[in-house]
C-alpha cells in the first residue's frame, strides 16, 4: 500500500471538511471555531501562510492535517489531522506527522505546536514518541476540548 502525502488544492477542501467534521463528531463535537475553519481553509490556514497535506492511496483521499501559522514567528500550529474511520490502523496519521516534521524541518521552522485531549491516548503516545513534550497550557486555550498543549523543536 503506498501513501502519497500532496499538497493542498482548493479540489480536496470538502475532504478537509468531511474528514474533520468526522473525526470531531466521533471523539468530541463540533465546535463553532472548528465548523469556521473547516467550512474556509483558504482563508483561515492558506492565506494566512499555512499549510494543508492529504494522504492519497491510488486516487482515495485517506487522511489530512493542516499547519497552521501561530503568533509566535517559525512556528506552525499541527492541527485538524484525521484519517477515514476504515483507514485507521494503516499508520497513516504517523505519515502525515512524519510529513509535518519533515516539512517544518526542511522550510527552517524552529517548532511546531499542538493541542490535543489526554483521553486520545494513542495519539498522545504518539506525538511523545515523535518528541513532542508537553508544555504548560494557557487558560484561554483556542479550544474547548484541549487538555495538553505539547512542542517538538525543530531547531534551537
Amino acid at each position: 500500500m503506498v501513501i502519497d502525502i500532496i499538497d493542498f488544492d482548493s479540489a480536496y477542501a470538502k475532504y478537509f471538511y468531511d474528514l474533520n467534521i468526522e473525526w470531531l463528531q466521533t471523539y468530541f463535537y463540533v465546535e463553532p471555531f472548528d465548523e469556521e475553519v473547516l467550512s474556509k481553509p483558504e482563508d483561515y490556514i492558506i492565506d494566512k501562510g499555512g499549510f494543508i497535506f492529504f494522504a492519497k492511496i491510488d486516487s482515495k483521499i485517506v487522511g489530512t492535517v493542516a499547519l497552521m501559522p501561530t503568533e509566535t514567528e517559525g512556528v506552525l500550529e499541527l492541527t485538524k489531522m484525521a484519517v477515514l474511520p476504515q483507514e485507521r490502523g494503516k499508520k497513516i496519521g504517523q505519515r502525515l506527522l512524519q510529513h509535518c516534521i519533515d516539512f517544518g524541518k526542511s522550510h527552517h521552522l524552529k517548532a511546531l505546536l499542538l493541542y490535543s485531549n489526554t483521553k486520545l491516548e494513542n495519539a498522545i503516545y504518539l506525538y511523545r514518541k515523535y518528541g513532542f513534550v508537553e508544555q504548560e497550557l494557557e487558560s484561554n486555550s483556542p479550544y474547548k476540548r484541549s487538555d495538553i498543549k505539547m512542542l517538538l523543536q525543530l531547531k534551537a
